[in-house]
């Protein structure tokens, strides 16, 4: 199991992390999109939720069935400890190499 994350990881996991017990595909698509402008295909998101749940960084319950979804239920995702650990350090990371930057526009990180 690896702790490394990519963008696009780190992403996922911020998003689920930020809607909490409703995080599930539907709303982990449209808070990425919301915040970051970029609407991932739903195959690339399912392909990256299953990794990370392979390398332990997050874990998927089954809610219950609804009629509006005529009778599937909601897959709900929940950041672990590790997970919260990789996105923490990776974090730590990007702002150890911004910092002391002069970035296009005037702003400095």
């Amino acid at each position: 199991m690896t702790d490394q994350l990519g963008e696009f990881e780190q992403i996922v996991l911020l998003a689920i992390l930020r809607l909490g017990d409703a995080a599930y595909g539907a709303s982990i698509r449209a808070e990425i999109e919301k915040c970051t402008d970029r609407g991932p295909t739903p195959g690339a998101m399912y392909t990256t939720l299953d990794r990370l749940e392979a390398k332990g960084m997050l874990t998927s319950r089954m809610g219950d069935p609804t009629p509006e979804r005529g009778g599937r239920a909601k897959r709900y995702f929940k950041v672990t400890r590790s997970g919260e650990a990789a996105v923490a350090r990776a974090q730590r990371a990007y702002q150890r190499l911004l910092h002391g930057l002069k970035l296009r526009g005037g702003a400095y990180a």
